[in-house]
C-alpha cells in the first residue's frame, strides 16, 4: 500500500516543463511525459474521429479510400514494376490521408455544400471535396489496366474487381492475371525508299529496340521519334514519326516477338525529298502585333542572308547576329542547326521572343525552303532596385539596398553593361557587442560580350549556348565603427561557357585584388596583437592570379529520381611575381616577402569540390546530401592566406547549429564577445550535410536536418590555434548540429527558417564533446545558448 502511494505521489509531482522522454532513457534526453486521463483521451478521440473527414457524407455513400493491385500468375515477373504501371492506372484518386485522417477532407466537410460566409467560403477553398465510391467505375478502370499491361507485352491478361464496403468508406480490389511479357526476338529493317533505308541502317547501332529486352508499346514509339530526329538532321524537313510502321508477328509458343520496320504505304512525295535552305530573312525588330515580316522594309544582303530594315536602324550589327545562324543558304537543312539557331538567339539575352519560320521556296526546282527569322527585342535599358532586410545568426541586422542599370546593347554587338550601386547597414542588436555597427558601399560595373574576346582566333563549337567574356571592375568600402576602415580594389577578366544545360565552364584568367585597411582603432590594433593569425590575415593585400571552376548539374533535368550536382574550383596566385623574382636572381620567401607595386603579393593554391545528391520521392519530397572538401596552401611569398581566401564553417549554409563562421579551426573555441565579426578561418575545410525535405501544404515545406564539420589550419601554418589537421584525429573534431526547417517555396522565391542545435562541440574534452544529454528544450539559458535560428534566402544547397 505504501508502495503505491509513494508512486501516485511521485507522479503527481511532475512538473509541466516540456514533452519528451524520461532522463533514463537510451537517449539521456531530459524532459518529462505528461499523463493522459479522462476527459484528455476522450477529447483526442473525438478530435481524431472529426478529422477522418466521415461525418457529413451524403446519405447512402461511401468515401472511396483507394485502390489495391493484386497479381496472379503461374510465371516469375516483375512483379513490383507491374503493379506500379497498374497502380498508374487507377483512377480516381482518393481523398489525401495524414496517418488515417483527413484534414483537408474535414473542413471542407464544415464549409458545407454551398457556403455563404467568407470564413466558409476560404474553408472550401483550402479543403478537398471528397472522393464518393459512385464516382468510381470498377470496369472501365479494370480495361485500362488491362490496356496498359498490353503495352508492356502482357497481350493476355484479364483484370477483376471485389468491392469492399465498410460502414463509411469503400475500397476496390483489382486482381490481374498476368503471364511474363513477350521478348523482343529481333528488328528486321525493310524500307522500300533506298535513301532512307541507307539511314536508317547507318543508325541502327543506336536504336532502342534490342533482342531480349521485353516488349515495350513506350520503346517503339520512342524509336521512331529517335529515326525521325536522325532524318530531320538529313534534310527530310517533312517526315514524320508516323510514316513508319512496326509490323508484329508473335510466337504464343515461347513468348517472343519479331518486328519488322517499314514505311506506310501512301506517303507525301515531300516527305521523302531532302531540303535544301534557299534564302534567309532576319527582322530583329519583329513585333508580336505583327502577323508576318513587313516585306517593305528596306533590306541589306549580308553573308548571304538578307536583313530587313535600314542598317543605322539595326539594334545589333548583322555580324553579331551572323554568329548564331546556323540555317545557311545552300546547306542542306538540319533540325539540330534549327535548335542551335533558336537557341544561341535567345540565349543572348537580347530579345523577348525568337521565332523560325520555314516555307516552300519559289523556284522552279523541288527541295529548297526559305527561312524567316523573326526576333522581338527587348527595351535597351533596365533599371533594378532591391531592398533586404539581413540577419545573421551572430546577431547582425540590418538592411541592404542594391541599385541596378542594364544597357543590353551598349555598342550595337549585344554587350551587357551593368552599372551597380550597393550599399549595406549592419548593427548587433544584442549580444556582447551590443551596439556594433558597420556599413558599406559597393559600386562594380560588369561588361560582357557575346563571344570569346581573346587576341587569337578561337574556333566556335556547335553549342547552342553563346560563350561570354566578361570585365568587371568593382570598388568596396566597409567602414566598422571603431575598428577600421576597409578598401578593396578588384579587377577580373574572364569566360562563361557551356557544353550542354548541365555543364558550365568558367575560367577567369585575370584576376585582381588590392586591400587595404585604414583608420585603425587602439581596439582592433589589440585584438590584432593578441593574436598574429588574425593579424597576418589582415595584413595589406595584393592578389594576383587565376581561377577556374567546372559546374555539373543535373537538377535541371525534370523527372529525374536520382540527381547529382558537382561543382569544382581551383585557384592560384602569386605564381608569376615569384617566377619573375626568380628570373632576376630573387628568391620570395614569407620572412623576406618581395613587393609588386609597393605592396606585398600573397602567393598560394587553393582547390575545392562541393558534390550533391538528390533522391527524389513522389510530390514534395526528397533527401538531399552534399559533401564539401577544400584545402589550400600559402607558400613562397607568403606564410598565410588572405582573410578573403580562408575557409570558414557555421552558419545559415553551412553548419546551421552554429554561429556564422563560429566553427574552429579545429579545437580552438572562437570568443565572439571579444572578436566580434573577426572570426579566424581555416586552410582546410571539411564538411557534410543531409537533409529530408517534405511537403506540409502548398508552397509551406518542411525539413529536418543534420550537419557536421570544421576547418582547420595546416601544419605548416605559423599560427598556433587550435589543432593543426591530422587523419588521425580529425574525426574526433567535427562539430555535429541538427535542427528543422520551414521554408515559403513560391518557386521563384524561397524564404527559410531553420532552427538548430548543437550536438556535438570540438572545442570540449574529449569524454564531453557529444552534448546530447544536456539538451533541455525547458531551460531558458540552455536555449539562449544552444538554439540558433537562421533566417535565409534560397535553399541552404
Amino acid at each position: 500500500m505504501n508502495k503505491k502511494n509513494n508512486i501516485q505521489n511521485k507522479s503527481n509531482s511532475v512538473p509541466l516543463q516540456g514533452l519528451g522522454v524520461n532522463s533514463n532513457s537510451p537517449l539521456g534526453v531530459r524532459g518529462y511525459l505528461v499523463p493522459l486521463q479522462g476527459l484528455g483521451v476522450l477529447f483526442i478521440c473525438l478530435l481524431l474521429a472529426a478529422c477522418s473527414g466521415l461525418k457529413n457524407l451524403p446519405k447512402g455513400e461511401r468515401l472511396y479510400t483507394g485502390a489495391e493491385i493484386r497479381l496472379e500468375s503461374t510465371d516469375k515477373v516483375n512483379k513490383k514494376f507491374i503493379k506500379a504501371v497498374a497502380q498508374a492506372a487507377v483512377r480516381p484518386i482518393p481523398n489525401k490521408s495524414y496517418l488515417g485522417l483527413r484534414p483537408q477532407l474535414w473542413l471542407y466537410m464544415q464549409a458545407g455544400n454551398n457556403p455563404t460566409g467568407k470564413f466558409k467560403k476560404w474553408l472550401q477553398k483550402i479543403g478537398e471535396a471528397p472522393v464518393l465510391m459512385s464516382a468510381v467505375n470498377p470496369v472501365a478502370t479494370s480495361a485500362v489496366i488491362d490496356a496498359k499491361l498490353f503495352n508492356l507485352g502482357i497481350f493476355n491478361s484479364f483484370t477483376k474487381f471485389k468491392i469492399v464496403e465498410k460502414k463509411l468508406t469503400a475500397s476496390v480490389i483489382y486482381t490481374s492475371h498476368i503471364h511474363k511479357p513477350y521478348i523482343v526476338k529481333g528488328l528486321i529493317y525493310n524500307i522500300s525508299d533506298d535513301s532512307l533505308s541507307h539511314l536508317i541502317l547507318a543508325g541502327k547501332d543506336k536504336s532502342i529496340i534490342k533482342a531480349g529486352d521485353d516488349y515495350n508499346l513506350d520503346k517503339l514509339k520512342i524509336e521512331r521519334i529517335r529515326i525521325d530526329a536522325s532524318l530531320k538532321n538529313k534534310g527530310y524537313f517533312y517526315f514524320n514519326p508516323d510514316y513508319l510502321l512496326f509490323k508484329a508477328d508473335t510466337s504464343a509458343v515461347n513468348h517472343t516477338i519479331s518486328f519488322v520496320l517499314t514505311l506506310k504505304d501512301s506517303i507525301p512525295e515531300n516527305a521523302l525529298t531532302v531540303y535544301r535552305i534557299n534564302k534567309v530573312f532576319i527582322d530583329q525588330n519583329y513585333s508580336l502585333k505583327d502577323e508576318a515580316a513587313d516585306s517593305t522594309k528596306d533590306t541589306l544582303m549580308f553573308q548571304n542572308t538578307v536583313f530587313l530594315g535600314k542598317e543605322s536602324e539595326m539594334n545589333i550589327h548583322p555580324s553579331v547576329i551572323m554568329r548564331s545562324i546556323y540555317l545557311k543558304k545552300h546547306e542542306i537543312y538540319s533540325r539540330e542547326n534549327h535548335n542551335i539557331t533558336l537557341n544561341r538567339l535567345m540565349s543572348m539575352g537580347n530579345f523577348k521572343f525568337v521565332q523560325v519560320k520555314f516555307s516552300d521556296s519559289d523556284t522552279t526546282a523541288t527541295g529548297f525552303l526559305d527561312v524567316t527569322i523573326l526576333m522581338t527585342p527587348m527595351t535597351n535599358y533596365t533599371f533594378r532596385a532591391e531592398l533586404d532586410l539581413v540577419t545573421k545568426s551572430n546577431n547582425f541586422t540590418g538592411p541592404r539596398m542594391n541599385l541596378s542599370m542594364l544597357n543590353r546593347n551598349a555598342f550595337k554587338g549585344a554587350e551587357l553593361l551593368n552599372l551597380i550601386m550597393a550599399g549595406s547597414f549592419e548593427a548587433q542588436l544584442s549580444g556582447a557587442n551590443k551596439n556594433l555597427f558597420s556599413y558599406s558601399l559597393n559600386p562594380q560595373i560588369e561588361l560582357t560580350f557575346p563571344r570569346f574576346l581573346v587576341p587569337f582566333n578561337i574556333k566556335p563549337s556547335k553549342s547552342i549556348y553563346v560563350p561570354k567574356t566578361t570585365f568587371s571592375l568593382s570598388y568596396n568600402y566597409l567602414k566598422r565603427v571603431n575598428y577600421f576602415d576597409m578598401n578593396t580594389f578588384q579587377f577580373a577578366y574572364g569566360f562563361k561557357w557551356k557544353k550542354d544545360i548541365r555543364i558550365e565552364h568558367e575560367f577567369n584568367p585575370i584576376s585582381i585584388s588590392y586591400t587595404t585597411i585604414g583608420n585603425e582603432s587602439t581596439a582592433f590594433t589589440e585584438l590584432l596583437a593578441s593574436n598574429p593569425f588574425l593579424k597576418k590575415s589582415y595584413e595589406e593585400q595584393f592578389i594576383a592570379g587565376g581561377n577556374y571552376s567546372y559546374t555539373y548539374n543535373e537538377q535541371v533535368i525534370p523527372d529525374k529520381k536520382l540527381q547529382y550536382f558537382l561543382h569544382f574550383t581551383a585557384e592560384t596566385a602569386g605564381n608569376v611575381f615569384s617566377l619573375a623574382k626568380l628570373i632576376v636572381g630573387e628568391k620570395p620567401t614569407p620572412d623576406n616577402p618581395s613587393k609588386i607595386v609597393g605592396s606585398i603579393y600573397s602567393q598560394y593554391a587553393k582547390l575545392s569540390v562541393d558534390g550533391r545528391a538528390f533522391y527524389n520521392f513522389s510530390g514534395d519530397n526528397k533527401i538531399a546530401l552534399r559533401f564539401f572538401a577544400g584545402v589550400a596552401n600559402s607558400y613562397g611569398n607568403s606564410s598565410t592566406l588572405p582573410y578573403s581566401k580562408q575557409f570558414f564553417s557555421g552558419g545559415p549554409n553551412s553548419i546551421r547549429a552554429f554561429q556564422i563562421n563560429s566553427v574552429g579551426p579545429g579545437t580552438y573555441l572562437q570568443n565572439s564577445a571579444t572578436i566580434g565579426f573577426l572570426q579566424l578561418g581555416g586552410d582546410i575545410k571539411l564538411e557534410t550535410n543531409a537533409e529530408y525535405r517534405f511537403g506540409i501544404y502548398r508552397f509551406i515545406k518542411g525539413a529536418l536536418f543534420v550537419d557536421a564539420g570544421n576547418v582547420w589550419l595546416q601544419k605548416s601554418n605559423p599560427a598556433n590555434i587550435g589543432t593543426p589537421f591530422a587523419f588521425s584525429s580529425f574525426m574526433n573534431e567535427v562539430a555535429v548540429g541538427a535542427g528543422f526547417g520551414l521554408r515559403v517555396d513560391v518557386s521563384f522565391f524561397v524564404l527559410r527558417f531553420d532552427l538548430a542545435m548543437p550536438l556535438r562541440k570540438p572545442w570540449l574534452p574529449d569524454n564531453q564533446k557529444w552534448v546530447i544529454n544536456q539538451i533541455n528544450v525547458g531551460d531558458p539559458t540552455w536555449r539562449s545558448q544552444n538554439l540558433i535560428l537562421n533566417i535565409a534566402i534560397g535553399y541552404p544547397f
